[in-house]
């Protein structure tokens, strides 16, 4: 298989073609931005929410106020439910955010837009430094680095308020607030690569701490609290340029948590579990035009297509926006046709290359859910409710689904692979056309 590798220093961040990463471990993860740049619900997915997004339950501050609880979250599936036997499997597609912090460019609400039009749930990564001042910047102890240091930037006031009036309207629109942790180190000593399991508690401590404290850090005393208890809806993450997982699952086990997005290098296949929590990795997707594939996230398309430049020449817009919509497509697609594995698909909300990663995924998020609306069993889900349905499924359910290769369709159909006469170590059958 040939490979590309495209490497940008300046971020922090390493982009690779998905077989160089499955090889080096590593892949492109980022900083998601800074300040230097009502439908009816099916089973298993979400409805649409109306126009406030408004939690019925009376606010009960937590803490300084900054987060308080309000019942429970708003336009959620119904409860999830076990595969019947010969049931073909939903196609579940998540689409999931790094960072996730809104400069005045309009991406966070955009999407969320889309996604209400949509009847999609996303997974936001929140980065806890976006919620905390510059001014405040020593606060910030990171591991193995300098206090109050990060290699991403801290976001203006009016950012970090931007910020928490869409984690706010995110969350009460159905959306999952995980973490994307702090200061995103991913080269030198500092790496998040080289923490230990402790390093990795104290970073998620103060994570969390920047979110639930945001009140008395800022003295913004004025603003609404984000309407939800954070210490029990933080239940996964990812790491910074997806390092660093083997130290970390210790740490989110202790914790509770119940998944984590930080492997590189992952297949169309359904997940496993490490160390007890649920493994849900970017995958490798058909890149049209090449012989490898890349990573399903929006900088490793960029890395191999204009050798890491955020602002390469316009001319070649259009064709690396077409291409990386049908690198999305094709993904889905080949999952959706075959193994029905899962499609996980990173982002950052960044205007690389004019925006052209934005547009792509919006057009893929389009095209999927014209699917959806043609009464196909596609659910565009959060990586929590993606979980919540994996634990009411049978082990040897799930057992049989992991033999299904990327590309292959169960042997005699979905009916006789998971009937009730079918052997439990069930063959499956060919590649997809």
């Amino acid at each position: 298989m040939r490979t590309t590798n495209r490497t940008l220093t300046r971020r922090g961040i390493l982009g690779l073609g998905a077989g160089a990463a499955a090889a080096a471990g590593l892949a492109g993860c980022g900083t998601g931005s800074h300040s230097a740049s009502g439908g009816s619900h099916q089973a298993g997915d979400g409805g649409t929410p109306s126009p406030s997004g408004s939690s019925k339950a009376p606010a009960k501050p937590i803490g300084d106020g900054s987060t308080s609880y309000t019942g429970k979250q708003p336009h959620q599936p119904d409860a999830p439910v076990p595969l019947e036997p010969g049931q073909t499997p939903p196609q579940f597609v998540v689409f999931s955010w790094d960072g996730a912090g809104e400069v005045g460019n309009g991406l966070f609400p955009r999407f969320l837009d889309l996604a209400r039009e949509h009847g999609a749930h996303m997974t936001f990564f929140l980065s806890g430094l976006y919620l905390l001042p510059e001014s405040k910047k020593r606060l910030y102890d990171p591991p193995n680095n300098p206090r109050g240091a990060s290699d991403i930037g801290y976001l203006t006031d009016e950012h970090i308020k931007a910020t928490l009036t869409n984690v706010r309207r995110a969350w009460l629109d159905g959306h999952e607030i995980g973490t994307h942790f702090n200061g995103h180190f991913c080269g030198g000593g500092g790496s998040v690569g080289n923490w230990t399991s402790a390093q990795w508690r104290s970073e998620i401590d103060q994570a969390k701490s920047f979110v639930k404290e945001w009140k008395t850090n800022s003295g913004w005393t004025d603003l609404p609290a984000l309407p939800f208890d954070y210490d029990k809806e933080l239940v996964g993450g990812r790491t910074p340029c997806l390092l660093g997982q083997d130290n970390l699952l210790p740490t989110a086990r202790e914790l509770g948590w119940r998944y984590d997005a930080s492997s590189p290098g992952g297949r169309q296949v359904w997940p496993v579990k490490k160390d007890g929590i649920w493994d849900l990795p970017l995958q490798q997707i058909p890149f049209p035009g090449h012989s490898f594939e890349v990573l399903s996230m929006d900088y490793n398309i960029l890395a191999n297509q204009s050798v890491n430049s955020t602002n390469a020449p316009a001319y070649h817009y259009p064709r690396w926006r077409e291409q990386a919509t049908k690198a999305y497509i094709s993904g889905f697609e080949r999952a959706y046709e075959t193994n029905r594995a899962p499609f996980f698909i990173g982002n950052h909300f960044e205007e690389w290359n004019g925006g052209i990663y934005m547009d792509a995924v919006e057009n893929a998020l389009k095209h999927i859910a014209r699917e959806k609306e043609k009464g196909a069993d596609i659910r565009l889900v959060s990586f929590r409710q993606f979980t919540d349905w994996l634990d009411v499924q049978k082990p040897e359910v799930l057992a049989k689904l992991r033999t299904v290769e990327v590309g292959q369709r169960p042997a005699g159909g979905w009916n006789a692979f998971l009937g009730d006469g079918a052997s439990a170590s069930g063959t499956p059958t060919g590649n997809a056309a």
